[in-house]
């Protein structure tokens, strides 16, 4: 199954672009699920129907459904209860009423992962199309699943779950505490549903699809989306340039916003692949304006077995390049497009390396290679970070 994640700028249309998108491809005889994740009913207001929160066909072969984050949280709250019944009781704590509360800050964050996963596993439907929230927004929750993981690894890491048979005896020898089964037992599920929405990110059918309006704040904010994007490995297909005015207009008030989104798109179609979606003149409503938007499609899922067993573009990747024999080094390339050398800054942690371009950061393991090496300095080339490593003499293998 193919995955969609469709975002943008704040106001760039991307909810009616999902919708679109999403009809154009049922109508073309997929079975697609449409999946919302504002708290209101937008995507209902755009299809001309409501979307609730549980699945429902909006048009033939198109299925829509909203993310209840209240309703997650309070099924998750009472789980939770349940694993430390007994940890409870022995503090002679009293239960929670989940009905009594609503979801807390980063409940909503995760019940749309968790809604991500789920559909993108389905066999249910051929395409998965996502209306994510602005792109701020979108690139903090795709960090997330990531950054979760690598904070439960430090907070319990596997080698002292490993020692879950010797905690009753370490409890009593070192006369504290230790963590009851229920914690570790959480720990494990968390780290398994967060890794299942990794790969669902990762997948070679997953693509991101940005939205947003030619001009110097969708340029700026593109600059911006697209540097996140490439630092999280993920990949772009189209930019979709949204409401753009026709060109040869009469009128004079029009001549200057008509240019600058020539000039705008010019600049994208540099690095994207732009599909311009023209102006209604009006707030598309309906199946019928959704239509007449034009999006672009969604190209069908190539046959594994039609490729070796590789099935659609390999994903992003960060290569090494050996130029040990020329330069003594090897040269870890990450590409980086829109960065500026002033917004880049390289942190190593032991085996691994923090990455800060501009608002963004992300900390990866190192190629095992680089593990053995020394940072030798990096530069900004072509839209694309090099960073040098030099062989440390006390960890490389000596030549005969």
């Amino acid at each position: 199954m193919r995955t969609l994640l469709i975002t943008g700028p704040g106001g760039s249309g991307r909810t009616t672009v999902a919708a679109a998108t999403a009809l154009a491809a049922a109508r073309a005889g997929g079975r697609v699920l449409l999946l919302g994740t504002d708290r209101t009913d937008t995507l209902g207001a755009v299809l001309g129907t409501p979307v609730g929160t549980a699945p429902g066909e909006v048009a033939e072969g198109l299925t829509a459904r909203r993310v209840d984050a209240g309703e997650d949280f309070r099924a998750d709250l009472a789980a939770l209860q349940d694993r430390a019944a007994s940890a409870l009781d022995l503090l002679g704590a009293s239960r929670l009423d989940p009905e009594g509360f609503g979801p807390l800050p980063g409940a909503e964050e995760l019940s749309v992962l968790r809604a991500l996963r789920d559909a993108a596993l389905s066999p249910a439907y051929d395409l998965l199309v996502v209306d994510l929230p602005p792109a701020e927004r979108a690139l903090a929750l795709f960090a997330l699943p990531e950054d979760l993981r690598r904070a439960l690894r430090g907070l319990l890491p596997p080698e002292r779950q490993a020692a879950r048979a010797l905690r009753p005896v370490l409890g009593r020898l070192a006369g504290v505490p230790m963590p009851a089964e229920w914690l570790y037992g959480t720990a494990a599920r968390w780290d398994t549903e967060l890794a299942a929405v990794e790969a669902v990110l990762a997948d070679r059918h997953t693509t991101v699809r940005l939205v947003a309006e030619p001009g110097p704040a969708g340029a700026a904010a593109v600059r911006t989306a697209g540097l996140g994007l490439a630092l999280r490995g993920l990949r772009t297909d189209v930019l979709v340039a949204g409401r753009v005015l026709p060109e040869g207009v009469e009128d004079s008030w029009l001549a200057g916003p008509v240019a600058q989104q020539r000039k705008t798109l010019d600049e994208w179609r540099q690095t994207y692949d732009v599909r311009p979606v023209a102006h209604l003149g009006r707030d598309p409503r309906g199946p019928d304006d959704l239509t007449a938007l034009t999006v672009p499609g969604v190209p069908a899922a190539p046959d594994a077995s039609a490729s070796g067993g590789r099935a659609g573009p390999a994903p992003a990747e960060w290569p090494v390049t050996d130029r040990l024999a020329d330069d003594g080094v090897l040269v870890w390339h990450i590409p980086l497009p829109g960065a500026r050398r002033e917004e880049l800054d390289l942190i190593r942690h032991g085996d691994e390396i923090a990455v800060t371009a501009g608002p963004f950061r992300r900390t990866v393991p190192l190629p095992s290679a680089l593990r053995r090496c020394t940072v030798d300095g990096a530069a900004l080339r072509e839209d694309e970070l090099r960073i040098r490593f030099r062989p440390d003499p006390r960890l490389w293998p000596r030549t005969p």
